[in-house]
């Protein structure tokens, strides 16, 4: 489990590092990565107090102040996460990120209407972002507007389905790479997450008797 887990981080950290340099003229020195693999590993940990005492200094690197922003939110820092945030955005106004946690940030503070502005631009240009649309439907819940909030799960369910596509494709590679109890993990997960009885479910369903059929 380890192991995975620091795969993941690696895979993550290679992939900011090449958006970051395709999108900025000047890249992250060694020790700013050196620090970013640290805090995410930390982040995976759940030490959100060791996450912000490793990034507390890094103000020109997006995906650090992300993650130390993640921190400070979940560390019940909000003040300190919005700025984290913002400057983030600054740097980077496209992060969908950053966006959404100073949406949920502003929404605690009581500031709906900026939250509520922030989220309708997120989801013009991510309208298939679930979390967008559940933390939308929750805002708009809040206020009142409940067939407002049902449109907005509404979408979030169907595009839920986009995700159980991805789990079955999962599925597939694990059990032609030999490793069926993941695969089966994938499919039960996949089937949770369709929002109704849809022609997924029968694929799903046909490739799990499949795999306990050799089992």
């Amino acid at each position: 489990m380890k192991n995975t887990l620091q795969k993941n981080i690696v895979l993550c950290v290679v992939f900011c590092f090449a958006f970051f340099a395709a999108s900025c003229a000047k890249s992250p020195d060694t020790e700013t990565i050196r620090l970013y693999v640290r805090a995410c590993d930390a982040y995976a940990q759940k030490q959100f107090a060791e996450v912000i005492e490793l990034l507390h200094k890094q103000n020109d690197f997006p995906p650090a102040l992300i993650l130390r922003a993640k921190a400070e939110y979940f560390f019940d820092k909000p003040d300190k996460a919005e700025k984290s945030c913002r400057r983030a955005i600054k740097l980077r106004p496209s992060s969908l990120e950053a966006n959404l946690y100073l949406a949920r940030i502003l929404r605690e503070k009581g500031d709906f209407k900026g939250a509520e502005t922030l989220l309708e631009s997120l989801l013009a240009d991510n309208p298939q972002d679930i979390r967008a649309l559940r933390l939308s439907a929750e805002l708009a819940s809040e206020k009142g507007k409940y067939d407002e909030a049902a449109i907005f799960l509404d979408r979030a369910a169907e595009f839920s389905a986009e995700s159980a596509m991805v789990l079955l494709d999962r599925a597939r590679l694990r059990w032609t790479a030999g490793k069926s109890e993941e695969a089966l993990k994938d499919l039960s997960r996949a089937k949770a997450m369709l929002p109704w009885d849809t022609p997924l479910l029968r694929s799903i369903s046909n490739l799990e008797k499949t795999i306990k059929g050799v089992m």
